[in-house]
């Protein structure tokens, strides 16, 4: 029975975390997005974000984008600088083509910082690029 489910793999999507500056706060800030790289736009986007390590937890948070049209980039949330020291985790589930697909992205403690920027598709920014 299992071998009959299709589990469409994800490809293009991605979670980038952006250093930007925030007129609000008057800072910088990390800023977490997604990015569709891809050929087709992608809908009902719902991501569930969590930071955590050995002893610490943060609460579940949950947005819903809604769509990301192809080669284009959607805001999810600002990372503060707490959380730079977990591993923060960005589940993502949405449809694309009549189809349900659904990931998890995981950027280890201590890897978003700017040594670790490099340049982003879709966006021509840099930052820290999961695939």
């Amino acid at each position: 029975m299992r071998k009959d489910i299709d589990i469409p793999k994800v490809k293009d999507i991605y979670i980038a975390i952006i250093k930007e500056w925030d007129e609000e706060l008057l800072a910088q800030n990390w800023i977490a997005y997604i990015i569709n790289d891809g050929t087709v736009p992608i809908e009902m986007v719902l991501i569930v974000t969590k930071g955590y390590d050995s002893d610490r937890k943060t609460s579940l948070l949950r947005h819903g984008i809604g769509s990301v049209e192809a080669k284009s980039s959607a805001k999810i949330e600002m990372i503060q600088e707490e959380l730079l020291t977990m591993n923060n985790e960005f589940a993502v589930t949405f449809f694309a083509d009549g189809k349900l697909y659904d990931k998890k992205y995981i950027f280890q403690k201590h890897t978003i910082n700017e040594g670790a920027v490099q340049e982003l598709p879709v966006m021509k920014q840099q930052g820290v690029l999961k695939k």
